[in-house]
């Protein structure tokens, strides 16, 4: 009964620490990897926190932004015109065509009479990339955009398909891709998190219509905790608990965190929980945002001609603008994964007037964030990816109408872009059908053939682990008795070499 009353006091005085932490916030902090290198990478040493043998070999890029737009844009209606669906408004969907494909409960039962766009298109740039007039800024940098326009996925709803995206599985529990390599390549800054999340607090499309983000998308899954990314706060502390409680100076929490340091330094000798560890350098770490937060996100250096770049919406805290942004001057101090979320894209219903809202929040931010990483020569080697969960459906749901109409989800092809990170500009890779339905070979044959140029969320997340120097089948944590991957175990991934520079 000794040992057992002992065990049980060291888990109670344990679980004390973890969560109050004399309030520096290791509860909400998520897990910030304390480094002990000087702050910036050194060039061609191994990043502080790196895997032993990474990168596998040299990188292309050092960093990544992940714009997510969750609820999963109409690539209809934004990159994969199809101006001859004009001619086909109101008719049935082909039954060869859909081919026995699993829909929604939403348009089991329905007609499933085919929805042109109502947008026009135009080729842009040198390129001559079609792009929606949705688009006007990014179409401006249509030279720099990279559209994949055969990615697939297996999730037809939207949770499964965003956790397929962010995690590599559509089970819950997995690590997430920015985790992945906080995990194995470290961090580039000592005083930030090596991922950090930023979720827009508002949108102008379906206000109605939106899901939750779970901060699972953005968790470790089973990788050490300290991998996870860090969200920030659209209002107030940019993280929870950062600023010194009223009257505790900072010399005062100095001196509070050398004495907690102690004695989880001395339980963890006790007990040996890595865990504890990780404690130690959440705190650390907490010490050190206090000075290097508050200088990441005040705006008041940027020039007014950069914050002009970024549209109007620049000035509202919490808006999609402000987080490009910040997003830059993230990896421009060395943040190794940045993603931006972007809800409101679920349009079932309306969908012209939501998504014009929803392209005006979007547009003029994400063409700014390419040209200005480009003016500060880091595009080369920072690789942006916009994308949704899956695409949308060409047949209507509701009631058609020439101007109203909705889309239901669609997960057999949709679009994603690509700007720099070593990914070649101006070009479309892959194709679909007249219908943007199915992807097709260069035959016009439906195809889900890699070899055909179509893309699953696996290729592509192989493809964003490649460019910073990561041989997807080498990155691996064993658990469950399985060297798990962030491309899986079970199917074959690919690096889309046909897109890179």
């Amino acid at each position: 009964m000794d040992v057992l009353d002992r065990y049980q006091t060291l888990q109670s005085r344990r679980q004390f620490l973890n969560r109050a932490a004399v309030g520096l916030g290791s509860a909400v902090l998520g897990s910030l990897a304390a480094r002990s290198s000087a702050a910036g990478p050194v060039p061609g040493a191994l990043a502080p926190g790196a895997l032993a043998g990474l990168p596998h070999f040299a990188p292309r890029a050092q960093r990544v932004i992940f714009l997510f737009m969750a609820g999963a844009p109409s690539q209809l209606d934004l990159y994969d015109g199809k101006p001859r669906l004009g001619e086909k408004f109101k008719q049935p969907l082909p039954p060869e065509i859909r081919d026995g494909q699993r829909v929604t409960a939403m348009t089991r039962h329905a007609a499933h009479l085919i929805q042109p766009s109502m947008f026009t298109f135009r080729p842009q740039g040198q390129s001559r990339l079609f792009m929606s007039e949705l688009l006007p800024h990014l179409s401006g940098v249509a030279d720099d955009l990279c559209l994949i326009k055969s990615m697939h996925t297996d999730a037809i709803n939207h949770d499964p398909g965003k956790t397929l995206i962010c995690t590599g599985s559509q089970i819950p529990g997995k690590p997430s891709l920015g985790a992945w390599l906080s995990y194995g390549l470290g961090s580039l800054n000592r005083d930030l998190p090596d991922f950090i999340v930023l979720n827009s607090a508002f949108w102008s499309g379906d206000q109605a219509n939106v899901q939750a983000l779970y901060s699972r998308l953005w968790g470790t899954g089973f990788l050490p905790s300290r991998h996870q990314g860090v969200a920030f706060q659209s209002s107030g502390d940019p993280v929870l608990f950062l600023s010194n409680p009223q009257g505790v100076s900072r010399s005062n929490r100095h001196r509070m965190l050398d004495l907690v340091t102690e004695l989880n330094e001395k339980h963890a000798a006790e007990i040996g929980d890595p865990e504890i560890e990780t404690t130690i350098a959440q705190q650390e770490m907490a010490f050190r945002m206090q000075a290097s937060v508050p200088d990441l996100t005040d705006l008041g250096a940027e020039t007014q001609q950069t914050l002009a770049m970024y549209g109007p919406e620049i000035t509202k805290t919490g808006s999609f603008a402000r987080n490009c942004l910040l997003a830059r001057r993230m990896v421009e101090r060395g943040v190794r994964f940045v993603q931006v979320y972007h809800r409101g894209w679920d349009h079932h219903s309306a969908l012209p007037e939501k998504l014009r809202r929803q392209a005006y929040d979007i547009d003029q931010p994400c063409a700014a964030l390419i040209a200005d990483l480009k003016q500060r020569g880091l595009l080369d080697d920072t690789l942006i990816v916009c994308s949704g969960e899956f695409g949308r459906t060409v047949y209507c749901q509701g009631k058609p109408t020439a101007s109203n109409y909705g889309r239901d989800h669609h997960p057999r092809c949709f679009t994603a872009w690509l700007a720099g990170g070593g990914v070649r500009g101006g070009i479309a890779h892959g194709q679909t059908d007249e219908y943007s339905y199915n992807i097709v070979d260069q035959d016009g044959q439906k195809t889900t053939r890699f070899e055909d140029d179509a893309v699953h969320i696996r290729d592509l997340n192989a493809t964003i682990l490649h460019q910073l120097g990561i041989d997807h089948r080498r990155l691996t944590f064993r658990f469950q008795g399985l060297d798990q991957k962030l491309t899986g175990v079970e199917e074959e991934s690919h690096v889309i070499r046909k897109i890179l520079a």
